[in-house]
Formats: structure tokens, sequence, C-alpha cells
């Protein structure tokens, strides 16, 4: 036994010896760790004209114009929402902008709901009001004269509170995680109604946008191009 123990003890120490050579070389020779990749498909930004996703300084840089009560941006963004987030801009190469074409107050109040929060919410609450538009749409059609009528008169909370309690509007935003306070604080938010109406008459003056969506890349108005099967082959010649 003493002679087994003894030979495994020198055993052991002679591997502890080439273990301790090799140690530094093997330490050398292996690959130094890759920075990390930066994640752009969670990168959210406040622009001045709207939000935007991606790397800010992407080779291209596309803005959507689009407006809430707007059957074609909803269908845009079942069909090209997802693509862009998806396949393009987690590639760095591009980042993705959207910008309000306000038609009417049910259409912002819609926008100031999906500004609500920080920055980094907007795209969630984009989606979330996009998505159940036919559903609100058709109450807005549904609606009385004097439902209607509350949405044109006394203060600018009073009005937009109205819109998101006859349209469900309270209902979807709570569940992307809001308080009816806090929903409320962002309806009676006078001065960012003011501002997205007024950065909509301006970029629709500035780039004679006629109707949504719209699509601008690289600073230049896509004419004719109004949804993702037109607007992909632009996407991909660009990067």
């Amino acid at each position: 036994m003493r002679k087994t123990f003894g030979a495994a003890k020198a055993v052991m120490l002679a591997a502890a010896s080439c273990i301790a050579a090799i140690g530094p070389a093997a330490a050398q020779d292996s690959p130094s760790s890759e920075p990390k990749r930066a994640n752009w498909a969670v990168m959210v930004a406040e622009t001045e004209g709207g939000h935007r996703i991606g790397n800010p300084e992407a080779k291209a840089k596309l803005v959507e114009y689009v407006s809430y009560t707007c059957s074609h941006c909803a269908e845009f963004a079942r069909t090209g929402d997802g693509a862009l987030k998806l396949l393009y801009v987690p590639t760095g190469k591009i980042n993705y902008e959207i910008r309000h074409l306000v038609r009417d107050p049910v259409d912002l109040a819609a926008a100031l709901l999906t500004h609500c929060g920080p920055a980094d919410k907007f795209f969630g609450n984009h989606e979330a009001i996009m998505i159940r538009q036919d559903v609100w749409l058709d109450k807005a059609r549904k609606t009385t004269q004097a439902q209607r009528a509350r949405w044109q008169f006394g203060t600018v909370g009073a009005r937009f509170q109205a819109i998101a309690s006859d349209l469900d509007f309270y209902e979807i935003m709570l569940v992307r995680g809001y308080s009816r306070p806090d929903l409320d604080k962002c309806l009676s938010d006078e001065a960012k109604a003011n501002s997205l109406a007024e950065n909509s008459r301006a970029d629709m003056v500035a780039y004679d946008i006629k109707g949504t969506p719209s699509f601008m890349l690289d600073g230049t108005l896509l004419e004719g191009t109004h949804g993702w099967e037109m607007l992909q082959p632009h996407l991909d010649k660009a990067i």
C-alpha cells in the first residue's frame, strides 16, 4: 500500500509540474475574447420628429411617416415592422425611424400614448396600437354624435381622455404596464400634442408627403412606395 501511495504521489507531483510548465503557454495561445457586438435591435432613441431604433451611425437611414388611423399603416406594421427589426436593424447597417403625420384627433391621441414613458417603450406601444387598429377603428365608426362632441370641446386632456375611453386605448396601454394616471398625464401633455402636430405639418410641406405610410431613405422620399414588398428592394440596394 505504501508503495502504491508513493507511486501515485510521484505521478501527481509530476503532473502538477507539467501543468505548471504549460499553463502560461496555454494561456498565451488561447484566443483573446472578442469585443461584444452592439445589440442594435434594442437601441432606441427619441429624435426631433419621432423615435429611431438601431445604429445611429448606420449606412442607411429609413424614416416611415405613419398615421394611426391609416389602415395601410397597420398593414405595414404587421408585414414590415417585424422584418425590419429582425433582419435589417440588427446588422447595424440600417436604422429605422417612425415619425407621425397627424390626420385627426384620434390619430393625435394615439400618438400621445405611443410617446408615453421612456423612449424604449415606443416601438412596443406603436405595435400594440397598430395591431388592435381594426377593433378600435370599428368602435370609432360606431360612436354617437355626443361622444364625438366630447372629442372636440374642453381641455386638451379631457378631449384626448374621452377618445382613449371611447376607443379602449386605456385597455391596450394598461396591458403594456402603464397606470391610468400615467396615461392621463400623457394625454394631457399639450406641449407634446402641439409638437407632434407642428412637426407633422412641417414634414408634409418640406417633403411633399401626400399619404401614409410614406418612406424616406437617406433623405429621399420613395415615390410610390407604400408597403413592404415595394420597400424591401430599396433597402437591399442601400445596404
